[in-house]
């Protein structure tokens, strides 16, 4: 039963978290003069920082077409951000790598992050924000699978 303080669902929790988080990294860009990164940009870079760096992957990962990765991943070698490279185990598929801005960016987006984090403890209280950290972090394990409904149900 959810309490009168959070009667939200869980999945609109965390979507509003993350655009809470991914809003605040876009203005401490901003304001650091850095150009402007799209949401889907943001996401890659998250990937590619987590160490899946084939384009086709990225698409997987994010539920999008790999020509929707492609032309974001367009974007951001346009903004000088990533660059595409053959993969060194397989010279048919490229991997995407940051530049020298791209990593300049990933270490500028590690102190937002610190700062978000410091004040995220302000305004939560430090045992909520280390409980929340530990709970989502943990293994959630697969995600779920549902049977197809029957044909002729009404569901």
């Amino acid at each position: 039963m959810a309490s009168e303080e959070n009667s939200k669902p869980l999945l609109l929790s965390l979507l509003q978290a993350f655009y809470w988080c991914d809003e605040s990294l876009q203005n401490y860009f901003r304001a650091r003069g850095w150009p402007k990164v799209t949401r889907p940009q943001s996401m890659v870079m998250a990937h590619i920082v987590l160490g899946v760096n084939r384009p086709s992957e990225i698409a997987r990962n994010m539920g999008v077409s790999r020509q929707a990765i492609h032309a974001t991943i367009n974007q951001m070698i346009e903004l000088g951000i990533v660059s595409l490279a053959d993969d060194p185990t397989n010279r048919r598929v490229k991997i995407v790598t940051p530049t020298n801005l791209g990593e300049t960016m990933h270490i500028d987006a590690q102190q937002a992050i610190r700062m978000q984090t410091e004040e995220l403890a302000r305004r939560l209280g430090e045992d909520d924000l280390r409980q929340m950290s530990r709970v989502l972090g943990r293994d959630w394990g697969p995600p779920l699978l549902f049977d197809p409904p029957l044909s002729g149900s009404d569901a």
